[in-house]
């Protein structure tokens, strides 16, 4: 197997955030290349360990070779994390040290041109799936979806301007023909948005970002998950996530907010009847954000926040 390039996005960030140590329990909900999975078990060693999940399999292949020197201390399940519970109860497991989410895409399938991640391979099949027995692909979501469908994943998941547009258009074109490759749904965005609004990155970049987190279902579930996964920390456990679009961000700040609540009756009542105790502090008030050595390598961490917070 070929050794990645470049360490995972904000790795040293992830690692002091996480504050690792000896014997330990952590999870890494998004394994990928086992990137940020090995940061943690060299820091967690002799005695810790380590549970994974990633719905990829060859993610999972790549990364159980990448860790084969941890063997004993780790264990990799071929999941999404957002089973987080029945895997927690699984394993019988009683609590965690940390907590890792990394959500972006990882570079690999980004990088491998027949997953049709990225709107530049356009000759590949739209498909965008990152576990491949999932039955939804791109090209459904393209060529099946109902005008008022692609109008809300476009609008809700990709913060598209020119929605109506693009829409229209590829309503109009599957009509001839069925939209089967990235250069056809391309050709489709590029003619749908004004030139002098195709500056600010390549045009199909939102469009693409809202059919794959369709796909994927990247954000179902993700705030009752969040939830779950801080409530499973011991104490002095931490938990840290890196988001890749304001989406995401916004729905794990207010999951933390929320968390990091202490008591939300009315304020006129003169006792707390709620019950509602703190559960978290919020370690990072405002996300960390790459650092410009890190851009300068890679510019996929441009758009990544990272949010910390520890179990009170």
């Amino acid at each position: 197997m070929v050794e990645l390039k470049h360490l995972p996005v904000m790795f040293h960030e992830c690692m002091d955030g996480l504050n690792v140590k000896d014997g330990g329990t952590y999870f890494d909900g998004t394994l990928g290349g086992g990137g940020h999975s090995y940061g943690i078990l060299e820091r967690c060693a002799p005695n810790g360990k380590l549970i994974a999940t990633d719905l990829d399999t060859y993610a999972i292949g790549r990364a159980t070779e990448r860790l084969k020197e941890f063997d004993g201390r780790f264990t990799i399940v071929n999941d999404n994390f957002k089973n987080f519970t029945k895997i927690k109860e699984d394993l019988n497991i009683g609590g965690f040290d940390g907590i890792l989410l990394d959500l972006g895409v990882s570079s690999f399938q980004l990088d491998d041109r027949e997953r049709g991640f990225s709107y530049l391979s356009p000759e590949v099949n739209l498909d965008m799936r990152m576990d491949k027995s999932n039955p939804l692909t791109a090209e459904i979501v393209v060529n099946e979806y109902s005008d008022r469908e692609l109008k809300r994943i476009l609008t809700d998941y990709g913060e598209e301007r020119f929605t109506n547009a693009i829409v229209s258009n590829i309503i109009n074109q599957r009509k001839l023909k069925r939209i089967r490759t990235v250069g056809e749904l391309n050709e489709i965005i590029i003619k749908s948005i004004p030139k002098k609004f195709q500056n600010d990155g390549h045009p199909a970049k939102r469009t693409f970002q809202a059919i794959r987190i369709e796909v994927n279902g990247e954000l179902d579930g993700l705030y009752e998950t969040v939830l779950s996964m801080a409530r499973s920390l011991n104490k002095g456990g931490r938990i840290a996530i890196l988001t890749f679009h304001s989406l995401e961000d916004r729905i794990v700040k207010k999951a933390f907010k929320e968390l990091e609540c202490d008591c939300i009756c009315d304020k006129s009542l003169p006792i707390c009847v709620c019950g509602k105790k703190k559960e978290i502090e919020i370690l990072t008030k405002h996300p960390i954000t790459a650092s410009e050595n890190e851009l300068k390598e890679n510019s996929r961490a441009k758009s990544a926040k990272l949010r910390v917070a520890e179990k009170v």
